[in-house]
């Protein structure tokens, strides 16, 4: 059975679990090369910098785990990756303080957001989603830019994004492969950090500002 416990033991490993919902059973990965976002590497397209400009979202942090972690997981083309079992260790691994979620809000309308599990220095990102047609256009990439930076800021050294894909090239994701991931992930392990309180969407702004 996958609980909390288990959940955090194959994260310090280097890995991540995926559920295969055609055939119900749970995989374990481990990829090489491994996808990760470098903090003083990371590319904010333009259009996504004067969108962020006018303070779009409200943001906070760990206001919402089960309804971002919830929103994560449905409707998606790619299938749920995420069992019930899964959905309770990762509400269990909230609880403790080892997962997170960062939310995107327009009053009280919840329209983006993404949650992932720290283990010291090291962000593991999970998912992310958007709700344009509630006003949330944009809301999970101004999301992901916030918390880059606001984990920067906090010390953190590794921001896991496990795979490459379109979603997410474009803010200047890098391969490394498997080993070098696991030294930076044990350093990682070795540092502990504090989870920032919020997440500085006026930070990112101002970047944003800044380079435009």
């Amino acid at each position: 059975m996958l609980d909390a416990d288990l959940l955090l033991r194959i994260y310090a490993a280097g890995c991540f679990p995926m559920w295969d919902e055609a055939n119900s059973e749970t995989g374990i990965f481990r990829p090489d090369p491994r996808a990760i976002i470098e903090f003083d590497g990371l590319h904010v397209p333009r259009r996504l910098e004067k969108r962020m400009r006018g303070a779009p979202f409200r943001l906070t942090t760990n206001q919402a785990f089960e309804d971002v972690l919830d929103a994560c997981h449905e409707d998606r083309d790619d299938g749920c990756w995420c069992s019930p079992e899964m959905v309770i260790a990762y509400l269990e691994l909230h609880e403790r303080g080892f997962a997170h979620s960062i939310e995107a809000w327009v009053g009280d309308r919840l329209v983006g957001g993404l949650y992932g599990v720290q283990l010291g220095a090291a962000f593991m990102a999970e998912s992310k989603f958007s709700r344009p047609e509630a006003g949330g256009t944009d809301a999970s990439k101004i999301v992901l830019v916030a918390t880059v930076r606001s984990l920067a800021d906090a010390g953190f050294s590794l921001f896991d994004v496990q795979f490459r894909n379109d979603h997410i090239d474009r803010f200047g994701v890098v391969e490394i492969d498997a080993e070098d991931y696991e030294r930076r992930l044990e350093r990682a392990l070795a540092t502990p950090r504090d989870w920032p309180i919020e997440i500085d969407g006026d930070r990112a702004r101002v970047e944003a500002e800044d380079q435009g």
